[in-house]
């Protein structure tokens, strides 16, 4: 039987201390019910996704791996807060997030006892650079848990780029082309979208327009 001492004990609940910071860190999406999404929130159901996509795609994932990404991978935001993704679009600003995330996440990752900190840090790595295909499956899975919200979000809490981003692929569809299964997916949250915009007595082809110009 494996055993943990007591300063072990002590550093993970240090870090669980630090993790229960993304209860409460809120994103820009918005619930269904009109409240604002925290970002543990998110990441929680990415997990439920890697478990109900994982079986349908091309190739096998291993599937601990995938869910370890799913559940790191914004960690670092505990620390560093949330940061919009219209916002990274300015190339520093998106330098900025990757340097105060990176140094964040060495910084948490250290609390945890050997081998465990290094693992965490190694996992996180991986989804960052997005060379593995389990990365890829998580990251594609990240922008469209994004996409779903948007869609199930009340349409008086999107903004213009939230209606433009529907026919902008570089925000999902681009992110998908790892597998068949996750394109299609990313197309059919793109229709949902669509369809809710025209159902409000919302023009398309004008937002259409606007968002390819």
């Amino acid at each position: 039987m494996s055993s943990i001492a007591p300063k072990q004990l002590i550093d993970i609940i240090k870090f669980l201390n630090i993790a229960e910071k993304l209860k409460s860190e809120l994103r820009h999406s918005w619930l269904s019910c009109h409240r604002q999404e925290s970002v543990a929130e998110h990441s929680w159901r990415m997990c439920l996704m890697v478990i109900l996509f994982a079986p349908y795609l091309s190739q096998p994932v291993d599937m601990e791996k995938c869910l370890k990404m799913a559940v790191l991978h914004d960690l670092a935001e505990a620390e560093t807060g949330d940061i919009p993704v219209f916002d990274t679009q300015d190339p520093k600003v998106k330098k900025r997030k990757q340097v105060l995330e990176l140094a964040s996440m060495k910084k948490i990752c250290a609390i945890l006892p050997h081998p465990l900190g290094e693992e965490m840090f190694s996992i996180w790595i991986e989804y960052e650079e997005k060379k593995s295909f389990e990365a890829c499956f998580v990251n594609a899975l990240d922008k469209i848990e994004v996409h779903l919200q948007h869609v199930e979000a009340p349409l008086s809490t999107w903004i213009e780029a939230e209606r433009d981003m529907l026919f902008q692929d570089k925000w999902m569809k681009d992110h998908c082309k790892c597998d068949p299964v996750l394109l299609e997916l990313a197309e059919k949250i793109i229709q949902l979208g669509i369809e809710k915009l025209i159902k409000a007595g919302e023009d398309v082809d004008i937002i259409a327009q606007r968002a390819t110009a």
